[in-house]
């Protein structure tokens, strides 16, 4: 079983000075989940090694079980702080593609080519992805077979409307994921702010916050079987 997890390269948060990237969390939670199956991970971002990490995500109150597991980790640490340059992954040589969130994809990985290519090639191989978070922004561009948004009609959620203005971004990030969903036909709905809310529709799977990451997660290893 392969899994190919993919985080943003990028780190700046708008035009607020301060730093964004991805959500420690959210890579975390999921890596283990795939690690403990027994997957083979691999990990890739844009620009390819060490993917910036949300300050905001490795403070005290942040902390989980599995970032801290982490934290004690070398292997994991390094693996971390090599990840694969997105243009060289092949997305036939996987079984399933993950990807944590943060703020950072809003602006990288929701515009990549690479990232949609390999979004559309595993979708329409009929195997499973994952997204969580701030991460369903991925499928702003991507295309189902017949050419429509890869989410239209599709039951789906993500970093809610609600949860951004919780923490004052709504006015700093390119776009509102909950929105560009809907707009693209996705069929969103939304859990309470904080708590672990998914939504599986078919191979596509997606968590709503990063409370959700590991059950999404796991969401994507049962359509593995």
């Amino acid at each position: 079983m392969k899994v190919l997890m993919v985080l943003t390269s990028h780190d700046k948060l708008g035009d607020t000075g301060n730093k964004t990237g991805f959500w420690l969390e959210e890579f975390t939670s999921p890596y283990y989940v795939f690690k403990d199956a027994g997957a083979d991970i691999t990990l890739a971002s844009p620009k390819g090694g060490q993917p910036p990490l949300d300050p905001s995500s490795d403070g005290e109150d942040a902390q989980t079980e599995s970032t801290q597991r982490f934290k004690d980790d070398k292997d994991a640490q390094e693996h971390l702080a090599n990840t694969t340059i997105l243009s060289d992954i092949n997305p036939d040589d996987y079984d399933a593609v993950f990807y944590p969130g943060g703020h950072g994809p809003l602006w990288d990985l929701a515009e990549s080519q690479e990232s949609k290519a390999i979004i559309e090639q595993i979708f329409q191989a009929n195997k499973p992805v994952g997204a969580v978070c701030h991460a369903p922004a991925v499928f702003r561009h991507t295309n189902n077979s017949d050419g429509e948004s890869l989410v239209k009609g599709k039951k789906v959620t993500a970093f809610s409307n609600s949860e951004e203005a919780a923490v004052e971004l709504t006015d700093v990030v390119p776009f509102l994921v909950e929105d560009m969903l809907q707009e693209n036909g996705g069929d969103y709905h939304k859990g309470n702010d904080w708590e672990p809310f998914v939504q599986i529709d078919g191979n596509l799977i997606t968590g709503q916050n990063p409370a959700s990451s590991a059950e999404t997660a796991k969401a994507v290893l049962a359509q593995l079987g």
